[in-house]
């Protein structure tokens, strides 16, 4: 991993980002437009269990979700640098339940997380609505 670069990894088996390269370059592409330069960026696709003990481990939450994001403190005011964990079954039982493709929610919850470091919060009613228009905003540029 370069010093300046998103990687994506997988902790289960059988489940692969279909363009990859398009994947990062379209996050490194919204960071910039939010004002920071990406700086070790790592994405892990996971399985419940795994997410579910992070939550439960780090932040004290005894429930299921589909992203958490670990934001690192860095040196430099315009950069961010993180680890963002994704349930990829809870990814897939959310894509059913909102009628949208599996790809559309990955993307989703990975500029969900992207967009916690770069600032932005989802724990008040207004918080959330800015969170998901920048969200739409995003997946509309991903093309």
């Amino acid at each position: 991993m370069e010093n300046n670069d998103i990687d994506i990894t997988y902790q289960i088996k059988n489940v692969r980002i279909k363009d990859k390269k398009k994947t990062i370059s379209w996050l490194l592409e919204s960071a910039a437009n939010e004002g920071f330069k990406a700086g070790f960026i790592y994405i892990i696709i996971c399985d419940e269990k795994y997410l579910m003990k992070m939550n439960k481990q780090y932040l004290q939450h005894n429930t299921i979700t589909d992203v958490i994001t670990f934001p690192y403190d860095m040196p430099g005011k315009n950069q961010i640098a993180g680890e963002i964990y994704i349930s990829y079954p809870q990814v897939k039982y959310n894509a059913a339940t909102y009628n949208v493709t599996v790809s559309n929610e990955l993307h989703r919850v990975m500029i969900h997380g992207l967009l916690h470091l770069c600032g932005y919060g989802d724990k008040t009613e207004k918080e959330k609505k800015i969170m998901t228009k920048m969200e739409d905003f995003y997946l509309g540029r991903i093309g």
